[in-house]
Formats: structure tokens, C-alpha cells, sequence
């Protein structure tokens, strides 16, 4: 940088690089679309999978759009920030992220059209934002509610069920998920997981506490061998052969405190002069393990859970009095156990009562594939639950899990709002064309960026109809001519490539606040990007060089201590 009078300033440090103004704007645009342009491929039921190998030369193979962006190593800043938006929208309402992706990236194209014609970009900002909190009005509109009252009594559930399995079916048909008949049986499972994991509020409405339903994992049989468990499955054994394998109508002790003796933190050293002094000293310590299974006893204990280490000693009085025992259990297990069981995590055996302890009608030790699981089933409070996938191999296995976390989500999402809307482009034709007739409305620059925005909504049709094997153009003109009739659910049938008057009709439905989601997050992460016109990026280290000096440094030091490395070989 150069002062008035023609002296150089140094502001920025050595080796900062600085792009300003137009230019920076079009290389945040530019490496924005870029990532939208990756996932475009992957949006719908026939969107093709991508094949991820990491730095350590794992694999991945999904068409899931949060597992394909956090998985990419993703180095510009622009294409970071649409990560992220990504990201947001999965942990927000766990679906659509594609979608998100793809629409930013459509925004920001269609804005870079406007900033050639000298449209400002705070008018093109001002003008996505009036036209997303438009597009949100609309959706709410055009949406169809259900009726889910009653929905946790099999009644009420029936009723509705036939609506949840429409928008189960729209969020499945995009996975890996090999025949009808297994896609049906997951969905009724996640259907009847996210029922015994529904908490009624006060305004009619449900929220699901997905933390209460476990996905658990374990490679062999077939998808079709996947079940629903009520109650948790731990990917444990039992820790002793003596003890028990199956113990029916089981006091639970949930212990977060050691079966052993600890070390003391401080470091202690004790001095044996005699051989009968070391006996003493082991045989004190096999009483107080015997004093913790006695106590453990006393209050009526059958099965310990423990989420730390059981010493073999421990083990072994443990097996003496039949009781089933299970050590080193997470966490979040424990946290489920807790809430199904009606038990109460302790960190004091000393301080265990029989209120503590929790029930459940049966406790086992089963063969999974080659590898043994502890069921915990028929608890007194079920509202955890345990689904069990089954496959043929890792990636099978894991893109079921994806999937399924997908349909817990957009059940969670259905009970929290209760609104469904056409699958299959139809809300985003429907929407764009609202927005025309809104834009003339406003008037001024700020109709054409609701113009764009319109446009860009549009992109997800395109995208579907692509994907599909169909002509795009002639897609969208037909699309657009149906809607200008007033057939508001007019959509493309991805599945059969052609165009359907009524999605809905054909079970196509989404839940409404995942669309609203989408919505909102492509406009804002647009918006971030457009409102940046300077990028100053800092030189990168060097390699080697760290808090601590240069590396050579450090070499030189060491070699000087200890020698070259081949004088220790």
C-alpha cells in the first residue's frame, strides 16, 4: 500500500496476497458454483453416487449431500462457507442439504448475471432476501396439513400413517436402498421408533428426541435381517464366562465409577519388608472389590452396567453371586439405558440404593454376525429404542445408517410441523411463478434480483429433469405452462421420466419445513458470499515451521544432543 505523498505503507504482513473489488467477488462466485456443479449430480431418486477416498485411503459412496461435503477436503473460502450452510441444514432438519448446495449456487450465478449489467450487490442482497421470506410465504400456502393427534395410540396412528409413509417414501427413493420390500420394513421401523420416541407439547404438536433412538451397525446377513429393538442394544459382551448370558426380570445398577481399585493420583510407593506384608496387601484389596459385589448384592443388583473398567477380581465375585455384567459402556448408552430403564446413574457404589436401579424385563447376550451384543429389553419407560442394521458389507451398512438417520429426521420434522408439500420440483415452479408476479409489484433493480431469485428456484426442476433422462428446457416449459393454470402439484415423476399433474397423487410429499429450510440457508449463504469484495489471505507457514521456531532449528538441536539417527541403527 502507498501513502498520498507516494511513500510506502506496509500494512499487511510479507507474503499476503489481497484481491479486491470485482475480481474477488467473481472467485467467490466462481469456486461457490463449483461445489454446486459436484453436487448437482447426486440431487433426486436417479442422482448418481459420488466416490469419496480420503487422505487415509478410505472409501466412501454416497449420494448424501452432508456426507458428500464433509468428506471433501474443501480448501477455498467461499466454497467453506457453503459447507458449512450445508452442514447447518442437516443438524437443523437432517435432509435437503443438496438441495441447499445447489440453490446457493444457483443464486449466486444467476446474482453474477445482475452484477454485469452494474446492479449493486447490496440491491441484489436486498432483493434475495425480499424474495426468500416471500418464497416461505408461499410454501406455507401452498402445503397440506395433517391431522397427527393421537399419533403415539395405534388409532390415531393409523390414520395418519398412510400420509407418513407418502414423505418416508419421497426421502428413501433418492438412497441406496436395494428393493421395495426392504425400503417398506425400514420405514416401518423408523415410523415406530420415532412414535415411542414422540413427547406430546402443549400446542398438539410432537417433538422427537432422536438422542432416544440408537442406530446401531453391524456388518453381515442382509438389509432384510435389520430390526427394531425396545430397548438398547450394546455393542458389548459380558465381561466374565461364569456369569449368566440371560437374566429375565433384571434390577439394572448403572455405575459411572470403576469396579476396581484406582491408583492414587499423586505417586505412591510402599515399602514391603515382608512376603506376609504382600499378602496382606493383595488380600485387602480382593475385600474391598468383595465389599463393592456384596454391596452390589445387598440392594438387590442382578445386572451391572458399568461405564468404566471391572477389575478381574470383581469379575470373578461378580460371577460367584450370578450377577450379569457389562464394563467400558459410552456415554450417551448410558444415558439411554438411564431413560429406559428408569434407573439412576451412580458414582458411588457406597452410595447405591434399590431406587437406583433400573428394570427391565429381559437382559441377554446374543450372537450378532461373529461378534456378541447385550439386549436390554422391556423396559418400564421404552422411550428408547434400538434399530439394528444388518448388511452385506461397511459401505452397505453405512449408507443405510445415512439413509435412515435421513427418515428420522423427516419424521421428527413431520410431527414438529405438520405440513407436507409436492415432491418433484412442483413447490419451486410454483413458488418461482408467485415470485414473477410479486417482483412487478416492488419495482425498481431490486425486481430483477426477485426475478433471479425465481429463476434460480427453477434450478432444482432442471436438475430433477436432467437427472431423470429428460430435455431440461422442454421440461421446465411444460412445468411452467401446467402451473400457469393453476395446477399447483404439477412435478416431474423422476421414476418413470415424465410429468405428473398431481405429486401428490403419486405419494410424492416433503415435509414443508426442510423446503423453507433450504430456502432460507441458499439466500443467506448467497448473501454472505455477495456482500465480500476484499479477500486478504495470509501467507501460507512454511512447512516444518511452527510456534517454536524453524524446524531445522529443532533437527540441528537434537542432532547435536543425541547423534545423527544412524548411529542408533
Amino acid at each position: 500500500m502507498t501513502a498520498l505523498y507516494g511513500i510506502p505503507v506496509l500494512v499487511l504482513k510479507e507474503g499476503t496476497s489481497r484481491t479486491q473489488g470485482r475480481d474477488a467477488l467473481r472467485n467467490n462466485i466462481i469456486a461457490a458454483r463449483a461445489l454446486a456443479e459436484v453436487l448437482k449430480t447426486s440431487l433426486g431418486p436417479k442422482g448418481l453416487d459420488k466416490m469419496l477416498v480420503d487422505s487415509f485411503g478410505d472409501i466412501t459412496v454416497t449420494n448424501d449431500g452432508a456426507s458428500i461435503v464433509k468428506e471433501m477436503e474443501v480448501q477455498h473460502p467461499a466454497a467453506k462457507l457453503l459447507v458449512e450452510t450445508a452442514k447447518a441444514v442437516d443438524a437443523e432438519v437432517g435432509d435437503g442439504t443438496t438441495s441447499a448446495v445447489v440453490l446457493a449456487g444457483a443464486l449466486l450465478s444467476r446474482a453474477e448475471a445482475l452484477l454485469d449489467q452494474n446492479i449493486h450487490p447490496t440491491i441484489v442482497i436486498e432483493g434475495y432476501k425480499k424474495a426468500a421470506a416471500k418464497a416461505v410465504e408461499f410454501l406455507d400456502e401452498i402445503a397440506v396439513k395433517l391431522d397427527v393427534s393421537g399419533v403415539e395410540t395405534p388409532e390415531g396412528l393409523a390414520k395418519v400413517k398412510p400420509e407418513l409413509v407418502k414423505v418416508l417414501n419421497t426421502t428413501l427413493a433418492s438412497k441406496y436402498l436395494a428393493t421395495p420390500d426392504i425400503i417398506n420394513k425400514l420405514i416401518d421401523m423408523v415410523i415406530s421408533a420415532a412414535v415411542v420416541a414422540a413427547e406430546k407439547k402443549p400446542d398438539g404438536t410432537y417433538e422427537v428426541r432422536l438422542d432416544n433412538i440408537k442406530i446401531e451397525k453391524k456388518k453381515g446377513a442382509s438389509l432384510a435381517d435389520s430390526q427394531l429393538v425396545y430397548g438398547v442394544v450394546l455393542d458389548k459382551e459380558v465381561v466374565h464366562p461364569g456369569m449368566p448370558k440371560r437374566v429375565e426380570k433384571a434390577r439394572i445398577a448403572l455405575l459411572d465409577a470403576p469396579l476396581e481399585i484406582e491408583k492414587p493420583e499423586i505417586d505412591a510407593e510402599i515399602r514391603i519388608s515382608d512376603p506376609l506384608q504382600m499378602r496382606k496387601f493383595i488380600e485387602e484389596k480382593e475385600n474391598i472389590l468383595k465389599e463393592y459385589v456384596e454391596k452390589l448384592a445387598a440392594v438387590g443388583a442382578n445386572v451391572v452396567i458399568c461405564q468404566k473398567g471391572i477389575d478381574d477380581v470383581a469379575q470373578h465375585f461378580l460371577a460367584k453371586k450370578g450377577i450379569l455384567a457389562v464394563r467400558r459402556v459410552k456415554r450417551s448408552d448410558m444415558e439411554k439405558l438411564e431413560r429406559a430403564t428408569g434407573g439412576r446413574i451412580v458414582t458411588s457404589i457406597r452410595d447405591l440404593t434399590p431406587n437406583d436401579l433400573g428394570y427391565a424385563e429381559l437382559v441377554e447376550e446374543r450372537r450378532v454376525g461373529n461378534d456378541k451384543m447385550v439386549f436390554v429389553e422391556g423396559c418400564k419407560n421404552p422411550k428408547a429404542v434400538t434399530i439394528l442394521v444388518r448388511g452385506a458389507n461397511d459401505m452397505i451398512v453405512d449408507e443405510t445408517e445415512r439413509s435412515l438417520n435421513d427418515a428420522l429426521h423427516t419424521m421428527r420434522n413431520i410431527l414438529r410441523d405438520p405440513k407436507v408439500i409436492p415432491g418433484g420440483g412442483a413447490p419451486e415452479i410454483e413458488v418461482a411463478l408467485r415470485l414473477r408476479k410479486y417482483a412487478e409489484s416492488v419495482g425498481g433493480k431490486e425486481q430483477l434480483a426477485i426475478q433471479a431469485f425465481a429463476d434460480a428456484l427453477e434450478e432444482i426442476a432442471v436438475v430433477l429433469a436432467s437427472t431423470a433422462g429428460m430435455d431440461a428446457l422442454e421440461t421446465l416449459m411444460e412445468l411452467r405452462k401446467l402451473h400457469s393454470e393453476g395446477k399447483i402439484y404439477a412435478g416431474i415423476n423422476v421414476v418413470e421420466g415424465k410429468i405428473a399433474e398431481d405429486m401428490l397423487a403419486i405419494n410424492v410429499a416433503e415435509p414443508v419445513i426442510v423446503k423453507k429450510q433450504v430456502i432460507k440457508a441458499a439466500a443467506e449463504a448467497a448473501a454472505a458470499i455477495l456482500k465480500v469484495d476484499d479477500i486478504i489471505a495470509a501467507s501460507p507457514m512454511k512447512t516444518g515451521e511452527g510456534k517454536g521456531g524453524k524446524a531445522g532449528e529443532g533437527a540441528e538441536e537434537s542432532e547435536g544432543k543425541f547423534g545423527s539417527k544412524h548411529e542408533f541403527d
